[in-house]
């Protein structure tokens, strides 16, 4: 049987759509789309329709306000600064414990630099925010409260829109993280009171190396880089029009498969789940199974080390992950699971299956003639490890 793919939250196969598309950016659509002649028009226009397609899965009131960025990496950090200048006086932001490593190394590297004030909300055992605390930490010192939308380790899904509703009671901004829910879940900004949110594009089965900052309409964002005319004078340098394009056809492609992610997908998941907990004892899922992404199972073993048990999975060629891809290779169990509280005999011991529309009934076949007995002779000690690898740094989001 071939191998299985199930790390589709550290990124997505690029649709081969999506690639028919951004071909013709290279040889024949290959204007800069800040030029006046005809090939830079050209080009103008093929990120236009990109913008429009965004706009779309977004479902935000207009074009202008999505912004094209590097990557998500790239948005977040726009995001975080641009509050503190568009809300001078303040210097608190609100995160929850369980963010992505971005957006908490990144409010670290402001309270250092700028003196700012982290405040972190906690979460419950299914990681659930604790919505008494965050209400007790927003004040008319909030400039930013900065939550995901869906969490990538877990699967949880927060209720952002009234989280940002409490925080513009007090005046804020609010920032949400949805990387891993766009093109997952409908998201429907306009008439919300969203200000800010992130997206990349290798997440939806588009390419790396380009992403998206919406700015609801009405929000003046300060420029993230000057020197020219690009995004509206908000973020200068040449325009990246084949990545452009291609995460504009992922996000179109991304709106139309809405569905399959809410039902086969899901179903898919659920499935799997369900048989891997029949067969093994000590197997738990993590997170809030009532509210979660339909393609995210955060699985705990107990007696399991996680990097043994990966190691042993990529060998029977089965791509899975212990969490997040930012903080894979590090010693340390997850930030999100110890968060929750999760029992130390299976926090060591956590695997994240993450499916995608690429997902077929073969790969969860392949997962369950390999994954129970890998557990059963991890836990037997009858399974080598291989050598550690070495942390390497500049591992990107």
């Amino acid at each position: 049987m071939a191998g299985a793919y199930l790390d589709n939250n550290a990124t997505t196969r690029v649709d081969p759509r999506v690639v028919e598309a951004m071909l013709p950016c290279f040889t024949e659509c290959y204007g800069n789309a800040a030029s006046s002649h005809g090939p830079g028009a050209a080009a103008a226009r093929a990120v236009r329709g990109a913008r429009q397609q965004v706009q779309a899965l977004l479902g935000a009131a207009s074009e202008h306000d999505v912004a094209f960025t590097s990557g998500a990496t790239e948005s977040i950090h726009w995001a975080l600064q641009a509050a503190l200048e568009l809300r001078p006086g303040r210097d608190e932001v609100v995160v929850s414990a369980v963010e992505h490593p971005v957006v908490l190394a990144t409010c670290a590297h402001l309270a250092r630099r700028e003196g700012l004030t982290v405040r972190t909300v906690g979460v419950d055992g299914r990681g659930r925010l604790d919505l008494a605390a965050y209400r007790r930490v927003l004040t008319e010192r909030t400039a930013l409260a900065s939550m995901m939308w869906a969490n990538n380790e877990t699967g949880t899904v927060f209720e952002v829109v009234s989280l940002a509703a409490l925080a513009h009671e007090v005046g804020a901004l609010f920032h949400t993280d949805a990387v891993q829910a766009a093109g997952r879940v409908p998201l429907r900004l306009q008439g919300t009171p969203i200000d800010l949110l992130s997206l990349s594009g290798h997440k939806l089965h588009g390419p790396k190396g380009v992403g998206a900052l919406y700015a609801r309409s009405g929000l003046r964002l300060p420029p993230l880089f000057r020197g020219g005319r690009q995004e509206r004078g908000r973020r200068a340098g040449t325009e990246n029009v084949p990545g452009i394009v291609g995460l504009g056809r992922a996000a179109a492609l991304a709106l139309e498969h809405l569905d399959e992610e809410a039902t086969r997908v899901r179903a898919l998941r659920d499935q799997l789940e369900a048989s891997l907990l029949a067969r093994l004892e000590g197997c738990a899922v993590e997170g809030d199974t009532a509210s979660r992404l339909g393609n995210t199972s955060c699985l705990t073993f107990e007696g399991v080390d996680g990097e043994e048990l990966l190691a042993g999975l990529d060998r029977a060629g089965v791509a899975a992950s212990s969490g997040s891809a930012c903080a894979s290779g590090q010693p340390e169990p997850s930030h999100v699971l110890r968060a929750m509280r999760v029992p130390p005999a299976r926090l060591g011991g956590a695997l994240r299956l993450s499916l995608s529309r690429d997902s077929r009934p073969d790969d969860a076949a392949r997962v369950l003639e390999v994954l129970p007995p890998l557990v059963l002779a991890l836990r037997a000690g009858r399974v080598t490890p291989p050598p550690p690898a070495r942390a390497e740094e500049g591992v990107s989001a």
